[in-house]
């Protein structure tokens, strides 16, 4: 024991160096980051704010200043119901609830530091380091420990009545979602998708159609999934060609036009560059080299012809044990997702709400019951053993980079006495411990894929308690405790005994692990999320070494998506870790609160200018998971005080009534919390999945409630939500309800509305940049769906969403432009700043000489675009769409039979039968007799598009990343018009 105590003693006194250290490295990394960040942010706008100009104008934030620090109060001014209206309600809630933790972690920081850890420090206990700053510094018969217990009772009564309250705002706030005029007019609110279908339903849209005719309203339309692999497997051959026949042409381009500046140069003869070969087979050396332009371009015109064949007549295609059932009413899709469809085992026993085209795996759709339910083991299976893995090289990375080890490496004995030593134990584990960390995503999501599940929000779903229980596990109670758990275990094998006696002493110590991880997430970790320096480097840099065609150069430009699976979890980890360690060491609350407030706001500047939400649209689903992940948090607390005191009263040796007691309140407190845990699952759970019958009859007898937000803190019945009608009146109204929003988790709704009466000044509507703060007389948050509103001349023209070429197993086309199929969102866009003029001088509009003579750089390129208007049928800024639109698209409930069969049916069926070439016209003109022979290679179903890119005086092909020649309209005006080329 002698050793091991000493062994402990050298690790406190390290603790301390060890702590500044890592404090001190974290904070300038931190801060010199976040003025990287400020420096950089009005210079590169795509990257930093693609959301002031790639959406549509209702979701469009203002622009900020170019002042380095403007986008703090920019950020923080922005109302509730305005961030609902531009990011939607998954970010709202998944803002509140880090908004919620940052005061939850504010209130403990305080209460704790000016209760607990006095307590501490006076406590006598001869702890030494940091260690002095926590409970183990405390002796076991002090009654000092009833601070502790008292103060912790108050401390999970705070975070309980916090969850209670953002609870109830989320059940208000899901409600009004689900009956939103905005979401309503989706075709998908009241659509559900069966799998497992029976064969005596699959064969039968009518017996299908019967069955679910038994619901409210009946059924609308039924939509039977077919396979498609075959047609699947020719666009995915289809689409390897076109990569390949841009690649080859761009760069035959840029190379042309270079050798023809050198002959001219030089004024030698300019000869043509080499033609590139290829062999039909795929096995080396087989078969002949042909020319690769003809070869691919004659390839993709027979699979483009192939496609169209097969994808003229859906009805060839087998019909899989899936189907889509559109119903008349909301309530009844509501109402199927709860009922049983089958009284066979396992059939039709997976119904999904909500559904979008762009969110399904179809690979998935045909998959049976049993085989599922197998896939399922298997991936359970292999997750235990990938946790097992994962746990074994954590531990031994984690051991390696340990400075105990690294001492018996021959040179490095006094590795303790270098001035390198501290910042090496407070950075390097939890950096090494962060990365390995961050390739565990991937394998988990793969797993969840191959269960067969239908969705990829529902893999998200998932993988959020998949994540958080694996980093419970492997980060929280392997890597951080390994040293405390190994010492505990090896102590105790020689003196089982002293177990007990060992975990007030060794559980206290990980504190400084907890620490500096805390540390790096919070400083560095969140300002490496506003920095955002991959999507830089993908904008500005990659593109310059590997992005070498127009599409690939945009596509190193597609505006970033928030990844919700990994980043809930992580952060429910740090308050799991915070909160477990608000009474055992106090000082962990305040880096809990920084790194809480740190995100809150960075993330806030994220949503609001950088993220692209439009692929995420569950309706705050992650925001119950986010609870159900803090109650963990909640309960391993409540465990480690209850153990630290059962090891309090071990070490004890006057065991007296006072110290049982201080083991029981700590059990009163668990089971208290088993209680409420049930009073939620109970509660809210149900309310929170479906929609309640008596909130869409309400809804339904009087619409203008679900037009405006909510008051999320009111206890009565939705019909109490008064509908004011004088303009003064909406105004207050709404500035009453953005308070109750903002502070109304914090302080009683009571206190609020006496304080807003003795100061009505309160509820004067303050002047913003924010269209909807500063309008007074529009209650509605979201525009109601009217049919003059749908048929609106502002409001014909369609927002694609691009996609590559055409399709590909698991991508999704765009759905054509069918009348009212897309949504309002993307029909309010028009007219809109989508793109950056590449050619900043006005074209000449007199005759000008060929383009082969060119006297100046200007003229060269206003001469390239004389060409690109004589070759192209389409040159005009109106009839481009935007490329990255950031709109949430979506079938309207007005769609007809035929739109909803086209936007629901495969994406293989959905292909288009024809290819758009998107590759630059060099300035000479050298390229077009080349490019006319691959339209004629292609035997109509190839267009050649120049519109949107061109090679600059330095070689290089540059294209406007606004652009999409993929567009379907564009694809047909390109056709048509070499149609009518071709016939004259």
């Amino acid at each position: 024991m002698s050793s091991s105590s000493a062994e402990s003693d050298n690790t406190s006194d390290n603790s301390v160096p060890t702590f500044t250290s890592s404090l001190i490295f974290n904070v300038v990394v931190g801060a010199a980051i976040f003025v990287a960040f400020c420096i950089l942010r009005p210079r590169f706008k795509r990257v930093y704010a693609p959301r002031t100009y790639a959406v549509g104008k209702e979701k469009r934030s203002p622009p900020i200043s170019n002042w380095p620090l403007a986008w703090i109060p920019a950020v923080l001014k922005v109302d509730d119901d305005a961030i609902v209206q531009r990011v939607g309600l998954d970010t709202y809630m998944f803002l509140r609830y880090m908004r919620s933790i940052f005061v939850i972690f504010v209130v403990l920081s305080f209460l704790s530091l000016v209760t607990i850890l006095p307590v501490n420090i006076t406590g006598d206990g001869g702890a030494t380091g940091l260690d002095v700053l926590t409970i183990a510094n405390v002796p076991s018969e002090s009654a000092k420990l009833w601070v502790h217990i008292v103060f912790f009772m108050v401390f999970v009564a705070w975070v309980l009545r916090n969850i209670f309250v953002e609870l109830q705002v989320y059940t208000r706030l899901r409600i009004w979602w689900l009956t939103n005029p905005s979401h309503t007019s989706k075709v998908g609110a009241s659509t559900i998708m069966v799998s497992s279908l029976p064969e005596a339903l699959t064969d039968s849209d009518d017996k299908i159609q019967k069955t679910f005719n038994m619901f409210p309203g009946g059924v609308r339309q039924v939509i039977v999934n077919r396979n498609c692999s075959d047609l699947e497997e020719l666009v995915e051959d289809r689409d390897s060609y076109v990569a390949t026949l841009e690649k080859l042409l761009t760069s035959y381009a840029a190379k042309s036009e270079k050798l023809y500046k050198k002959s001219t140069k030089k004024g030698t003869e300019y000869k043509a560059p080499k033609r590139p070969t290829m062999r039909e087979s795929k096995i080396p050396f087989k078969g002949p080299k042909l020319d690769s332009f003809e070869f691919l371009a004659t390839k993709i015109g027979e699979l483009n012809r192939k496609i169209a064949e097969m994808g003229a007549d859906p009805e060839q295609f087998k019909r899989q044990s899936s189907a889509f059932v559109f119903f008349n009413k909301q309530i009844a899709a509501h109402m199927a997702a709860q009922t049983v469809l089958d009284y066979k085992p396992f059939s039709m026993n997976m119904v999904s709400l909500e559904i979008s085209p762009d969110d399904i795996i179809w690979s998935n759709l045909n998959l049976n019951p049993y085989d599922r339910r197998i896939r399922s083991y298997i991936s359970l299976a292999a997750t235990v053993g990938i946790v097992i893995v994962w746990t074994l090289m954590t531990s031994a990375l984690t051991a390696l980079v340990s400075v105990k080890n690294l001492r018996k490496i021959p040179g490095l004995e006094n590795m303790s006495d270098s001035k390198f030593f501290g910042i090496f134990t407070g950075v390097v584990p939890a950096g090494v411990l962060a990365i390995v960390m961050a390739l565990l995503p991937i394998i988990l999501r793969l797993l969840l894929r191959l269960e067969g599940t239908t969705r990829v929000s529902e893999v998200n779903l998932r993988l959020l308690n998949r994540y958080f229980f694996f980093q419970v596990w492997n980060v929280y109670l392997v890597s951080i405790f390994t040293s405390s758990i190994l010492t505990i275990a090896t102590d105790g094998l020689k003196d089982p005994g002293s177990i007990i006696d060992l975990i007030p002493s060794k559980v206290p110590g990980s504190s400084t692990t907890i620490l500096t991880y805390i540390l790096l997430l919070a400083f560095a970790g969140a300002a490496k999320e506003i920095l955002q320096i991959v999507r830089l480097a993908l904008r500005y840099i990659l593109p310059l070494l590997f992005a070498k065609t127009p599409r690939k150069i945009c596509n190193a430009e597609t505006p970033a998506e928030f990844d919700w699976a990994t980043s809930i979890p992580t952060h429910s980890l740090i308050f799991l870790m915070g909160f477990s360690y608000s009474f055992i060491a106090p000082i962990v609350n305040c880096f809990a609160a920084v790194y809480f407030g740190l995100f809150y706001l960075v993330y806030r500047y994220q949503f609001l200018y950088v993220y692209n939400d439009s692929n995420w649209v569950t309706g705050g689903l992650s925001f119950p998971k986010s609870i159900k992940q803090t109650m963990v948090g909640v309960y391993i607390s409540e465990i480690y005080m209850l153990l630290m005191m059962v090891a309090k009263l071990a070490n004890n040796d006057n065991i007296n009534a006072n110290a049982i007691l201080r083991i029981i309140f700590p059990a009163l407190i668990l089971l208290l919390t088993i209680f409420a845990h049930v009073y939620i699952n109970d509660a809210y759970m149900p309310i929170i999945n479906y929609l309640p019958i008596r909130g869409a009859v309400e809804i339904e007898e009087n619409p203008r409630i679900a037009s405006k937000f909510p008051d999320v803190t009111a206890s009565g019945d939705i019909t109490n939500d008064d509908l004011e009608t004088d303009s003064v009146k909406i105004a207050e109204d709404r500035v009453r309800r953005m308070i109750y929003a903002t502070y109304g988790s914090l302080v009683p709704r009571k206190l609020i509305d006496y304080v807003l009466n003795k100061v009505p000044r309160l509820l004067n509507p303050k002047k913003r940049d924010d269209p909807i703060a500063s309008s007074s007389s529009a209650p509605q948050i979201l525009p109601e769906i009217t049919e003059t509103s749908a048929s609106s001349p502002d409001l014909e023209e369609k927002m694609p969403v691009p996609h590559h070429y055409s399709t590909h197993t698991g991508v999704v086309r765009p759905i054509s432009d069918n009348s009212n199929i897309l949504s309002v969102d993307s029909q309010n866009v028009r007219n809109a700043a989508y793109s950056v003029p590449m050619i900043d001088e006005p074209l000449d509009q007199t005759d000008a000489p060929s383009i082969h003579s060119v006297t100046s750089a200007t003229e060269l390129r206003q001469r390239r675009r004389q060409a690109l208007a004589s070759c192209t049928s389409v040159n005009t800024m109106e009839q481009r769409k935007s490329r990255y639109s950031m709109v949430d698209t979506g079938p309207l409930v007005s769609a007809g039979a035929n739109a909803l069969a086209e936007a629901f049916s495969n994406p293989a069926l959905r292909a288009n039968a024809a290819t758009c070439l998107w590759v630059p016209l060099d300035n000479f003109g050298l390229c077009n007799e080349l490019y006319a022979n691959v339209e004629s290679w292609g035997e109509g179903t190839i267009k050649v598009v120049s519109e949107g890119t061109h090679i600059d005086e330095k070689g290089h092909v540059r294209a406007d990343v606004e652009f999409d020649p993929d567009d379907t309209d564009f694809i047909k005006r390109a056709l048509n018009s070499h149609s009518k080329d071709s016939a004259n």
